[in-house]
């Protein structure tokens, strides 16, 4: 099964336009302090990638770090269909404490975004899986592409990584540059009721490493 497109696809015309700092601020938060950093082509841009880089992140040693695809319905509606919210809330709080960085990539649904995903919620509670919903759509089941993030770590200036997730994919996504992922750190959040099936699928479908 294909479950992406390649990064050059999905990019489109502008792959070769550098992304930008244009913009940060300290925030703080529960978890502790971060400068959040925003990325962009142009300083318009409604929707840039954000950099979250923890107080005191030592750059010169292998850097704690999450690439985490926006998930409105997750991380800001606390939505229990998924785990994307919780993942979200303990890699914000291992970062604080041990310094890291989570690159937040504006890519909602695995890339097909809010109002499709809203679509395959409605699949999904007449019985398809996350990925069955997809195709029933007429969408690819994983459209997520990580050479934005990558370009930004490139920038920040780091070099090694333990990157926090169960993604097999997003470890590949390094293959090809210059940083090295020194170790992959689980991120695994309990199974509910609500989420079960959708974390099985991710598993036994997907080839994520969950228990």
């Amino acid at each position: 099964m294909n479950t992406s497109t390649p990064a050059t696809d999905r990019l489109g015309p502008n792959l070769h336009e550098p992304l930008i700092r244009q913009g940060s601020a300290q925030i703080p938060t529960p978890h502790g302090i971060f400068e959040l950093i925003a990325f962009a082509k142009t300083a318009d841009e409604p929707m840039p990638t954000m950099a979250m880089v923890a107080s005191g992140t030592d750059f010169s040693k292998p850097v704690l770090m999450r690439f985490h695809s926006e998930c409105l319905t997750g991380d800001l509606f606390h939505s229990l269909r998924c785990d994307c919210g919780e993942q979200l809330e303990e890699a914000m709080r291992k970062t604080a404490k041990e310094g890291g960085v989570i690159i937040y990539l504006r890519q909602e649904g695995r890339g097909i975004g809010i109002i499709n995903k809203l679509k395959a919620y409605q699949l999904q509670d007449k019985g398809a899986d996350t990925i069955e919903a997809n195709e029933l759509l007429g969408l690819p089941v994983d459209n997520r592409e990580y050479d934005s993030a990558i370009e930004i770590i490139q920038q920040l200036g780091i070099t090694n990584v333990r990157l926090l997730t169960n993604n097999p994919l997003k470890v590949e996504a390094f293959a090809k540059t210059s940083v090295k992922v020194v170790e992959r750190v689980g991120l695994e959040i309990a199974k509910r009721p609500e989420n079960e099936r959708y974390l099985n699928t991710k598993r036994d479908d997907m080839g994520h490493k969950l228990k």
